[in-house]
């Protein structure tokens, strides 16, 4: 009996402390002053789950959000595994790339999720909609939110337009340990500023990128942050594979120079 009330006790307090951190990340985020108010990517494509086919209909839904079109019957032999009955996180990404798109995770905080759409970024999420020892993982697109009523908007299964408070999303995400990540065209960048995970993210783009769009996407991000090191070895690099030696002899200048 004390064993079962202690289990009771421990349950009890895990489900207070997942409240307060959900409550803070929230109240945070709310309350910041650099966040649009309320923002809706209301043109963003649908594409409703079938079976277990969150995966591939999130991902489709991402991807054809930037004019990458393919389905999510195309994505299922790329991403489901039938055994699980699911998608693996790492697969999205690598499957996201290789139909050419920049797939770059986003940071684990709800405020960082709501930069992305307020830029303009729908955000694939994973949420566990089940409990920590019962889960029922499923993938889902952010694509609006409400500070002022709490509420966020995401293309998720059958619902076109499902609303869930701030706080709710928030345990939701939380289980899955904050996983997220935006789609982008070769290009283009994130809203965040976080060129560590940006150079990380085209490092890995550019394995099955053509050339063009692997030096697109390292030039857009060295005008951002002229002095990354990784980022200018990388510009060097993909403008030396293009033939382009002015751009590619500046960028190797630049790095020796930021990183004597």
């Amino acid at each position: 009996m004390l064993a079962s009330m202690f289990r009771n006790v421990l349950m009890l307090a895990f489900f207070l402390l997942l409240n307060a951190c959900a409550a803070t990340g929230v109240r945070e985020t709310v309350q910041n002053k650099d966040l649009p108010r309320q923002h809706e990517l209301t043109k963003t494509p649908f594409f409703p789950q079938e079976l277990y086919h969150c995966g591939p209909a999130a991902l489709a839904t991402a991807l054809n959000a930037i004019d990458i079109n393919v389905t999510p019957d195309q994505l299922v032999p790329e991403v489901y595994i039938p055994a699980r009955q699911g998608s693996l996180q790492i697969e999205m990404l690598a499957a996201s790339r290789r139909h050419g798109a920049l797939s770059v995770k986003v940071a684990p905080r709800l405020d960082a999720v709501l930069k992305e759409v307020a830029a303009g970024n729908v955000v694939v999420v994973m949420q566990n909609l089940g409990l920590s020892w019962a889960p029922s993982w499923h993938y889902a697109v952010v694509v609006g939110y409400n500070l002022e009523q709490e509420k966020i908007w995401l293309r998720s299964g059958t619902f076109e337009r499902f609303e869930m408070t701030l706080s709710t999303f928030q345990r939701t995400w939380a289980r899955s340990e904050y996983w997220a990540f935006v789609a982008l065209k070769p290009g283009s960048l994130p809203a965040s500023d976080d060129p560590d995970a940006v150079a990380k993210a085209i490092v890995a783009f550019e394995k099955n990128s053509n050339k063009k769009d692997a030096y697109l996407s390292y030039d857009a991000a060295v005008k951002r942050w002229p002095d990354h090191l990784v980022l200018l070895m990388g510009l060097g690099n993909s403008a030396y594979a293009l033939g382009n030696y002015s751009h590619a002899t500046s960028a190797f200048r630049d790095a020796t120079t930021a990183h004597p």
